[in-house]
């Protein structure tokens, strides 16, 4: 064979296993070699098995040590990360911001000194289902509508967030980073549109990295609340809602979170709906209904609404097809799953009559493959479950009044 050449053919296949083969035979020889140093450095006393056992939690303490340290070093290079894009995006508001202020940590002392006091909250026996409360238990859409409404311009424009103070010292205050972050990029975008700042909101653009990890940050914090929720619940964790409805409502930043996001929001969406679907303690309607507001205040984003309303639909129509067979043969059902089904059955109402009354945005944004599916065989399910389920049967009516009322607009 000519210098430089390379094996072809047979040939090439016989050196790819050779060398396949001599990898098994080096790694038999390292295990073999573990093995001795292992027998021959134990101490006396001690059996083979134990001192492997010993040597091998070790080992994985200091995985562990280094992993959190290398975790520390991540969340220190988001930090830096978000101030320079921060920086970039608008120098002034950032240069101003940097001063010392005592009102840096003044939504994590709310937290931990004067959480919200709902009362009727802390003896709530989980049966109350009433529509006033199911779509404020959070309190975020008064707060949110209120924050829509104005800005108050009595106060000097730095006052109205607090100093960029991204330090995470505990799991309590994972969702600190990305809230402060993206709640500075909401009020540089509002001071901005108000002429009182300059912003080049096109730096998101080349930044994606820092804007998706702290949103998914964020979603995932409030993952985690919303799998073990804690009542009453605190003012920050009310805040970092507020934060997410007020960021995919914007009309500029939503379109840069979307565009490099959507898949992220997605997921968050699916856990918040499976977290309802699968809760099964007792005193477990308040948390559905925390759970229920912020799905349906992301449904205020018109492209996120439109995909929910898909889920949703997806997840009643399969829980009715289930219902149905299970009646049909007498068979046992879920009575916990039952239970938990209205809740997306009253966001899907919502949603769709929220799309139904905003004439500028067409019922055909929503006419897709799971409309056609949820009303294929849904007079005969309605027929055969009416007289054992009244009320799961009323509530696929009215969804396909709405969805039938929209179809007869379009044409």
């Amino acid at each position: 064979m000519e210098p430089g050449s390379r094996p072809c053919g047979g040939a090439a296949a016989a050196e790819i296993k050779g060398g396949r083969e001599n990898q098994v035979w080096y790694l038999k020889i390292s295990k073999l070699a573990l093995a001795f140093a292992i027998i021959h450095s134990k101490p006396p006393g001690k059996s083979c098995k134990e001192y492997t056992e010993h040597l091998a939690k070790t080992v994985s303490e200091r995985d562990f040590g280094w992993k959190s340290k290398v975790e520390v070093l991540e969340a220190e290079v988001l930090r830096l990360r978000q101030e320079l894009l921060l920086n970039k995006v608008c120098p002034r508001f950032c240069l101003e911001n940097g001063k010392p202020d005592a009102s840096a940590e003044t939504l994590l002392d709310q937290e931990h000194v004067n959480p919200v006091s709902y009362s009727s909250q802390l003896e709530d026996s989980g049966c109350d289902v009433s529509n006033d409360y199911a779509f404020d238990s959070l309190g975020t859409a008064s707060d949110f509508h209120q924050s829509e409404q104005n800005v108050n311009t009595s106060k000097p424009w730095l006052e109205m967030v607090p100093p960029l103070n991204l330090c995470c010292t505990s799991k309590k205050e994972f969702l600190t980073v990305p809230v402060q972050f993206l709640q500075h990029l909401l009020e540089i975008r509002r001071l901005s549109e108000g002429g009182i700042l300059q912003a080049d909101f096109t730096e998101l653009e080349n930044d994606t990295f820092t804007v998706c990890n702290s949103l998914s940050q964020l979603l995932d914090g409030l993952t985690v609340f919303y799998n073990s929720p804690k009542f009453p619940v605190s003012n920050f964790v009310t805040e970092a809602v507020s934060v997410l409805i007020s960021l995919v409502t914007d009309t500029k930043l939503s379109n840069h979170v979307l565009k490099k996001c959507f898949r992220k929001l997605e997921e968050f969406k699916k856990s918040l709906i499976q977290i309802i679907l699968r809760n099964s303690s007792v005193n477990r309607f308040q948390a559905l209904h925390a759970v229920s507001q912020t799905l349906v205040l992301l449904g205020k984003n018109n492209i996120l609404r439109n995909s929910l309303i898909s889920l949703l639909l997806s997840e009643v129509r399969r829980f009715a097809e289930q219902l149905l067979q299970a009646y049909q043969i007498q068979a046992m059902y879920d009575i916990t799953q039952y239970e938990n089904i209205f809740p997306l059955c009253m966001m899907l109402e919502q949603l769709l009559q929220n799309e139904t009354e905003e004439s500028n945005i067409s019922s055909s944004d929503y006419d897709g493959e799971e409309k056609v599916k949820f009303l294929r065989n849904l007079d005969q399910i309605i027929l055969h479950l009416s007289d054992e389920f009244p009320l799961f049967s009323l509530y696929l009516w009215r969804v396909s009044v709405l969805l039938n009322s929209a179809q007869i607009q379009i044409d």
